[in-house]
């Protein structure tokens, strides 16, 4: 009987977190010139050049970046140089598996795959990966636009993932081209 209680007990309070998590309020917001909309989380600024330059330190960072006001949780967009159409994208989502392996061996793979969205061809990866004091839950989804590669990423580290990865499916669920 005791065990019973408890057990209810964990079901409610885990019901409850899932409930809070789902509390995420996102926004649409036109994007790249507006070729694009893709729902951003509520009070998300588009983080400052020097935070930006910190948090990737190399020249080939992300071209826009949303982030709550501490930085730890992100959006980001690039529009890339490389060429892209509907027919690439499985094999774009296969090299983004063998470049992460290869990165990232001891990474916690979620989820990968191809998915219709708004009526566009949509690759992802989903993972964990292992940072300096932490680990980072990364939602990556890119397609084509104009014939190039448009690349997102969401990110957060993996003590918020419960809280955020409903968000972060919903803000991939969201992307319109224009």
């Amino acid at each position: 009987m005791k065990f019973l209680k408890i057990s209810s007990f964990a079901f409610l309070l885990v019901a409850l977190l899932a409930f809070v998590g789902a509390g995420i309020e996102l926004e649409p917001k036109a994007l790249l010139g507006n070729k694009i909309e893709l729902k951003i989380p509520k009070g998300f600024d588009i983080m400052s050049e020097e935070m930006a330059k910190a948090k990737y330190p190399t020249e080939r960072r992300p071209t826009l970046i949303y982030t709550n006001e501490s930085g730890g949780i992100n959006v980001a967009l690039n529009l890339t140089s490389n060429k892209a159409t509907q027919a690439q994208m499985p094999a774009y989502k296969d090299n983004f598996v063998k470049t992460f392996k290869n990165l990232y061996p001891s990474a916690e793979w979620k989820q990968t795959g191809i998915k219709e969205v708004n009526g566009r061809k949509v690759g992802f990866v989903e993972l964990v990966t292992p940072a300096i004091d932490t680990k980072v839950y990364n939602l990556i989804f890119f397609t084509d636009l104009d014939g190039q590669l448009l690349l997102c990423t969401f990110n957060c580290t993996e003590k918020s993932m419960a809280q955020w990865q409903p968000a972060a499916k919903e803000i991939m669920a969201s992307l319109k081209l224009k």
